[in-house]
């Protein structure tokens, strides 16, 4: 496919999962203790075919699991969208790469402060991008395929795992091993991400980025204070 009508599509990597190596193949659950993870550029060379699926920019943010990633990274990474999409005018979506841990609560805080006019998409996985049978793969292609189209605009960011695209403020984890394991209980999927075409069945009706009120850039990460007690359990 030329690159003249490729999409372009930033993919902005965090860690988690869909960065992680094992060992062995068949290392799908304990592969953690290894504490490899890949960048985003890493990332989209370990599967290349997403690149005929639009031009991608890798863009490397953090490489942790998700629990190490809150307030400060959240203003960080708003951050990073609202300049790259300022960098790229002509700029398709974002791809947000994230472990599956706190991945609804990024995507959720994300829902609420960015003010960037393309979709934004968050991904994971549930099997190490090492692991046999991973979903990081078709994970990263229908995430690119999903912020690509122009039919992703207007519904707030949006979170792509096991090819159903989730919205941000109604998605939950459900499951710790399961690949199904994103749900929107409630209400049900948005769409899918079908191999021909990114379907759509529904729309968001409540407020989402990039129409919202909040705006985090300035404020200063909130302190946290250990509290003891001499109370012996």
């Amino acid at each position: 496919m030329s690159s003249t009508v490729r999409p372009k599509v930033a993919f902005i990597g965090t860690g988690g999962t869909i960065s992680s190596l094992g060992i062995h193949p068949l290392e799908l659950q304990d592969y953690g203790v290894h504490d490899k993870r890949m960048h985003a550029s890493e990332i989209v060379a370990r599967f290349p075919v997403v690149e005929e699926i639009a031009e991608i920019i890798p863009v490397d943010f953090r490489n942790v699991p998700s629990p190490e990633i809150y307030f400060a990274e959240w203003r960080e990474l708003a951050a990073l969208c609202h300049r790259v999409a300022a960098e790229h005018p002509d700029l398709s979506g974002i791809v947000i790469g994230h472990g599956t841990a706190t991945l609804e609560e990024t995507a959720w805080v994300l829902n609420l402060v960015l003010k960037v006019p393309v979709p934004v998409v968050v991904i994971g996985a549930q099997r190490p991008a090492s692991g046999l049978s991973t979903d990081a793969a078709i994970n990263l292609v229908n995430g690119v395929r999903t912020a690509a189209s122009p039919d992703s605009r207007g519904r707030g960011v949006l979170v792509l795992l096991n090819d159903e695209i989730q919205a941000a403020r109604e998605v939950t984890k459900t499951s710790n091993w399961r690949m199904q394991t994103f749900r929107t209980p409630d209400f049900g999927i948005l769409g899918h991400a079908d191999a021909d075409r990114i379907v759509y069945y529904r729309r968001p009706e409540r407020r989402h980025m990039p129409d919202t009120e909040f705006d985090i850039s300035g404020l200063i990460t909130p302190r946290t204070q250990k509290v003891t007690s001499s109370l012996s359990v």
